[in-house]
């Protein structure tokens, strides 16, 4: 008898259990309930949260968003369906993400660039960094070969022929002032400025510790051609979810360009 008593309720257990599995999968299928983003809160979170407070009511967009302060959560609250899409990244750091961890992901199309910038408390010029100078860059492989992208634009170094993006320290040609390069974690490198000749610093990091980058960087990227644009970030097949075409619609809206241009002056680029 105890064991009859014992099955029934574990067969009970596991008809409730599948039940509201398929009760959950059911209204992800249908695109129900609100669209949940994560973002960089600066300048992710607040074009998104333009969207919300604007554009999404008209369309029928419900959204929420949760904001993040470093850049790998972001992917493993998608992977783990604590999200339905991020807003905070570049095709290639996703594709350096994909690459070591497996994600199933897929980019949509790019909404604004934030060009990196090389920033000083000790210099107000490129030519006055001195010989010997600490120089700190992103820590992550596709930020730290932009960096050194742009110093070599900048003619503080030169790199080895065709490494383009995917540059690294072991692929600097000449450095003609025996600069020392230190890798930190992006959201560090505003803290740098005080014990660094120069640093690199990703635009949302620059702009969220009231940098202006068109203003107070002492060289920028270009906008032109640049690979660098951030995106929309769903799980593979999720790309058809009516929630997330009206998304898209909205992030790629004549609306949303202009409170780019209007709201950042510069210090980030719409990239449609």
């Amino acid at each position: 008898m105890r064991r009859t008593v014992l099955t029934l309720l574990t067969a009970a257990t596991l008809v409730l259990g599948a039940a509201a599995c398929g009760s959950d999968s059911g209204d992800d299928a249908a695109g129900t309930g609100p669209l949940k983003v994560g973002v960089s809160p600066v300048p992710h979170g607040e074009i998104l949260k333009y969207v919300q407070d604007n554009l999404a009511a008209a369309e029928g967009l419900e959204l929420e968003i949760v904001e993040f302060n470093d850049y790998i959560q972001p992917n493993v609250a998608l992977r783990d369906e604590q999200l339905d899409a991020n807003y905070f990244q570049h095709i290639p750091y996703l594709d350096e993400e994909k690459a070591a961890k497996g994600y199933d992901f897929t980019a949509l199309a790019p909404v604004h660039i934030e060009p990196l910038g090389i920033y000083s408390k000790k210099v107000k010029s490129l030519a006055e960094v001195p010989d010997g100078g600490v120089v700190a860059i992103p820590n992550d492989p596709s930020n730290s070969g932009r960096a050194l992208n742009l110093l070599a634009a900048n003619g503080l170094l030169t790199l080895k022929e065709g490494v383009g993006v995917k540059a690294t320290e072991a692929d600097i040609a000449t450095n003609p002032k025996n600069l020392k390069i230190e890798s930190l974690e992006a959201a560090q490198l505003p803290r740098s400025l005080d014990d660094t000749s120069i640093s690199i610093i990703n635009g949302n990091y620059a702009i969220s510790t009231g940098l202006n980058p068109a203003t107070d960087a002492l060289a920028l990227e270009s906008g032109e051609n640049n690979p660098y644009a951030n995106l929309v970030v769903v799980r593979a097949g999720d790309e058809t979810d009516e929630r997330i075409v009206k998304l898209e619609k909205l992030l790629h809206s004549a609306q949303v360009k202009q409170f780019i241009t209007d709201k950042y002056q510069g210090s980030v680029l719409a990239a449609f």
